[in-house]
């Protein structure tokens, strides 16, 4: 019968590398994300807070699970973020509590919200792109010769 012993620092077990506090990380900032999706659409009476415009894009915690950065994406002009994060950041002690209560956790990560303007980046480069497919179709291609 032969025997695999893991030893730190082997190919196996590499160091430096905590693979069950990155899974466990992992699933709470996912866990995170699901519950606070639900939180803001369900249970966040804020007026500046459109449900339908408001989408939780990533959680990133970190590595002791103490402080969690929640990237919102806000659909609207510039005044419109600038209310919605306002409005969350004034509610984020009472959206920790909540996420505390449904993720039945001892201590809720601290929460800072930060504005992510990757969907807004994607919706203009998509339109574009299709404003030059555009101009290419309306173009001869044999005028540039």
């Amino acid at each position: 019968m032969k025997c695999t012993v893991l030893v730190p620092g082997s190919s196996l077990f590499p160091l430096g590398v905590n693979w069950l506090g990155q899974r466990r990380k992992e699933r709470l900032a996912e866990e995170i994300r699901r519950e606070l999706s639900g939180i803001l659409f369900e249970e966040v009476k804020d007026p500046r807070i459109d449900a339908a415009s408001v989408s939780v894009t990533r959680v990133e915690v970190s590595n002791d699970l103490s402080h969690a950065r929640i990237y919102v994406s806000v659909l609207g002009d510039t005044k419109k973020c600038q209310d919605t994060m306002t409005a969350l950041e004034r509610g984020r002690g009472y959206i920790r509590s909540t996420l505390a209560g449904k993720l039945n956790l001892r201590h809720a990560p601290e929460i800072v919200f930060r504005l992510d303007k990757s969907i807004e980046h994607g919706v203009r480069i998509s339109s574009l792109l299709s404003e030059l497919k555009g101009q290419e179709k309306g173009e001869d291609p044999h005028e540039s010769e």
